[in-house]
């Protein structure tokens, strides 16, 4: 996997306490990678953090990327080659009620861990993870490109887009030219799910939480459109966009933004992945929920992922019902109890492998 770039290697991951962080640093876990972690905390309960005991498998530390001085600290001990920045405030209506907060934390706190590797003058690779939500939506039917312009409506959004303008800028002003020791790019992912999500307003754990509990699933824009596809489809991205970038010296073509997306079939309306998600399960309904106070929300977004499949090789390794089965199938084993999540989540992760082997993608078979 990913042409044996991260066994024995020193890897760093923010974020490591939330839904994709925990699933990351797992899978590099697997892959070899000695793995440090740094998190503000642990954001939902339940957690995948902590009922996969993903603390057991890095070196775990508490802290906030907004205290420079223990960032800073923890960065130059892990000694890392490569660092997976995640974390962030990831939610939209959050963003409404902290606005100050979520501005902070993903702008200023991307300029710090950039300042962090900066400062220990160690050659290090570094992805950046923002979000599809970074684009400037016009409402456009056409998925967005890597060269299109940043925005965002909502402070999340507009959080997303300014983080990318500071990883542009970092990248000009101190990680360019053949002096420079660092080499810097960011990922930018479309709707993920997958097992594990408690996060609160995401469409599968809301669905999940219903179905759980027997009663009928709420949704508040049944025909808005996303391009959704399981969490170890942008991770695969990032791991392969990290190992190719770290040992290529074509850094013009790599240390720049990505787009991880779906097939233009997952591109679905939410009502669809819902109808998908009671029929993985084996029973439920779901009716149209009170949006009187809703935040807004795009009816439409798409990525454009020609970049990656064309230079990178990179593309999903499962399609849209496959990504809800497997979502659904993780949730109904915990559901049952009696489970070792750790298992359950490595072997989640050993068949995404085999999807990705049997297809013959780059990062599974190069």
């Amino acid at each position: 996997m990913f042409q044996g770039y991260y066994r024995g290697r020193k890897v760093l991951v923010t974020g490591h306490t939330g839904f994709k962080g925990s699933w990351l640093a797992l899978w590099l876990h697997r892959l070899g990678a000695q793995v440090t972690g740094y998190s503000i905390d642990i954001p939902t309960v339940p957690s995948l953090f902590e009922i996969a005991r993903v603390e057991e498998v890095v070196d775990h530390h508490i802290g906030d990327i907004l205290d420079v001085a223990h960032l800073n600290r923890v960065v130059a001990e892990s000694e890392a080659e490569i660092v997976f920045h995640l974390a962030a405030q990831p939610l939209v209506r959050l963003s409404y009620d902290r606005p100050v907060e979520t501005l902070a934390t993903n702008v200023v706190g991307t300029a710090n861990v950039l300042e962090a590797v900066r400062a220990t003058g160690r050659a290090t690779t570094v992805i950046v993870v923002t979000s599809d939500k970074c684009y400037a939506n016009t409402g456009s039917i056409w998925g967005y490109r890597e060269i299109d312009p940043m925005g965002g409506h909502d402070p999340y959004s507009m959080s997303k887009g300014a983080a990318e303008l500071v990883v542009d800028s970092w990248r000009s002003s101190f990680f360019s030219g053949p002096a420079s020791r660092v080499r810097l790019a960011s990922g930018r992912a479309g709707n993920v799910i997958g097992g594990g999500d408690w996060a609160a307003d995401r469409l599968m754990t809301d669905c999940i939480a219903a179905l759980v509990a027997d009663r009928p699933v709420e949704i508040r824009n049944p025909l808005a459109t996303r391009p959704w596809q399981h969490v170890l489809e942008p991770l695969s991205g990032y791991l392969w966009l990290g190992a190719r970038l770290a040992t290529t010296d074509d850094t013009t073509t790599f240390a720049n933004g990505w787009n991880f997306g779906p097939a233009v079939a997952s591109v679905q309306p939410v009502e669809s992945v819902v109808a998908r998600a009671i029929a993985a399960w084996g029973s439920g309904t779901w009716e149209l929920a009170n949006a009187q106070d809703a935040p807004h929300e795009a009816f439409a977004l798409a990525l454009n992922c020609d970049k990656a499949h064309h230079l990178l090789k990179w593309r999903p390794a499962w399609d849209f019902d496959q990504s809800i089965e497997q979502t659904v199938s993780w949730y109904r084993d915990w559901a049952d109890g009696d489970v070792d999540l750790t298992k359950l989540t490595l072997d989640t992760i050993a068949a995404y492998e085999g999807a990705g082997t049997a297809q013959g993608i780059a990062w599974a078979t190069a």
